[in-house]
């Protein structure tokens, strides 16, 4: 089963199957350890916080992770956006690409 994520922002990402976090346009483009997510190549690129939101704390975007080979493309999927919230000092919105 799939859950939906947006951007802290209240843009709407795609989704999250298992440890692997999916974008709209059908790409996998991170794997979840706890709460963060590190793109292929082992790089920290947010983490998942209340609500299925997705933001990136500015002070964690030097950890590794294990890499990864993305799994293949998968059929895009369309969602709706969601009010933003207000960013914490130390944080940013989970990037779109």
């Amino acid at each position: 089963m799939s859950t939906p994520v947006w951007t802290w922002g209240g843009k709407y990402f795609g989704y999250i199957d298992g440890q692997n976090l999916w974008s709209r346009d059908g790409r996998h483009v991170g794997k979840i350890s706890g709460e963060e997510i590190y793109n292929p190549s082992g790089k920290y690129i947010g983490e998942v916080k209340n609500e299925n939101r997705l933001l990136t704390a500015i002070n964690k975007k030097g950890l590794a992770g294990p890499a990864f080979t993305p799994q293949s493309r998968r059929i895009a999927v369309s969602g709706f956006d969601r009010t933003g919230y207000g960013m914490d000092p130390g944080y940013e919105d989970f990037p779109l690409s």
